[in-house]
């Protein structure tokens, strides 16, 4: 196996377990290593560390996996790893609740892996070298496990590019997916779209922060932005919403969110669907001078890396500045960033100069993030993408 000498000093974040060595924290590799092949990782002084997946192309050069050097990095390993992380979601999923996400990457140590149940299908995102290597193996394993009517590829992300690889679409394994997917997230049924949706075909982290937000909602004139297939509106109506506007660019997520309504039974005169550029379409609720009760704000992610971080700000205060100045007094705010790089501090300093700009005064009454299938390891804070919060404007 190919060794990996790291320079003096760069072993402290292996030795605490964190997953990233990056490319300049190496001083030797001995061997020529095939991207996604697993290497050896030893410190200046030839301490082992760990073993981890070996990239040329990123700047993540090793995501390392595992710290235990007796360990072989074997088809046992592999099956042990996943029947772990599918284990630890069974209570999630019950009558009411039959998507969730099994495998959460690094979190579940298993870096670029990310595997989503929607009723019957699985959904894979796989977003290193080192798993696509292996790719053939994790879906024999997942089949035989879950044994589900089939296994979807949505390794389309961006991501997948800093790591050399192309993207893909396609199945894997069993039966193609509908077009129009039928899942159940507490009690409300949706209509997924695997392969043309956003991600991996759903939004399943918001699954706590939906039904949260419903219970402010009753009676209430909502606003549900970047509403994509209507999470936070069906939520809202279903906890006796007044109104709901729904507000998205994309054409197939308005129709989706339309069939969602009539899925669920709710009154379609209750709903407004609204393709539309969102900030666009806020400024035209200000110029036509519309309140709402509640807003929900969830973007997509403005800052994929840190060096977008200025940018993403910027965006970030704009879009806050303008819901609120779209709501009643004592109107209510749930705003969200999915971008890993803004930490929840940053958050609220953006939001605070937001109000600022907006001439407001606002108080945090709670504060959202993502769900226990989506799980923080203590030594992988970066694993913590989604914050949210929920404010009063006063």
């Amino acid at each position: 196996m190919v060794e990996i000498i790291l320079k003096k000093g760069k072993e402290k974040a292996a030795l605490q377990r964190h997953p990233w060595v990056f490319s300049g924290a190496l001083e030797k590799v001995k061997g020529r290593p095939e991207d996604g092949d697993v290497v050896k990782v030893f410190a200046f002084d030839h301490e082992f560390l760990a073993y981890g997946y070996f990239n040329s192309n990123s700047r993540v050069a090793v995501r390392l996996l595992e710290w235990d050097e007796t360990q072989n990095i074997d088809n046992n390993w592999y099956q042990n790893r996943l029947k772990q992380a599918i284990a630890s979601r069974q209570f999630i999923l019950n009558e009411n609740t039959n998507t969730c996400r099994l495998v959460f990457s690094e979190a579940d140590f298993l870096p670029g892996l990310i595997v989503d149940q929607y009723a019957d299908f699985l959904s894979l995102q796989i977003l290193s070298s080192g798993i696509e290597k292996v790719k053939e193996q994790i879906v024999d394993i997942l089949r035989t496990e879950l044994k589900p009517k089939g296994i979807f590829d949505k390794s389309d992300a961006t991501a997948r590019t800093h790591e050399g690889l192309p993207v893909e679409n396609g199945l894997l394994w069993g039966e193609n997916p509908p077009e129009f997917l039928e899942v159940k997230e507490n009690g409300i049924i949706y209509h997924i779209n695997i392969a043309e949706g956003q991600k991996s075909g759903f939004y399943c982290d918001q699954r706590d922060n939906r039904s949260i937000l419903a219970s402010y909602t009753k009676g209430k004139k909502v606003l549900d932005c970047f509403s994509y297939s209507g999470g936070f509106s069906l939520n809202s109506l279903a906890n006796g919403a007044a109104t709901v506007t729904s507000v998205d660019s994309s054409s197939l997520a308005v129709e989706t969110l339309k069939q969602n309504v009539a899925l669920n039974k709710f009154d379609i005169n209750q709903v407004t669907a609204i393709q539309s550029d969102v900030n666009k379409q806020l400024r035209a609720f200000k110029e036509s001078g519309e309140l709402f009760d509640v807003i929900v704000l969830d973007p997509p992610k403005y800052a994929p890396s840190r060096s977008a971080l200025d940018r993403a700000a910027r965006a970030y205060k704009d879009l806050n500045r303008l819901g609120m100045l779209l709501l009643e007094k004592g109107g209510l705010l749930a705003t969200f960033s999915c971008s890993g790089a803004v930490d929840i501090e940053t958050f609220k300093q953006i939001i605070a100069w937001a109000a600022l700009d907006a001439g407001k005064e606002v108080q945090i009454i709670k504060q959202f993030c993502q769900p226990e299938d989506h799980p923080v390891r203590i030594s992988f804070p970066e694993g913590e993408y989604l914050k949210g919060l929920l404010l009063r404007i006063l």
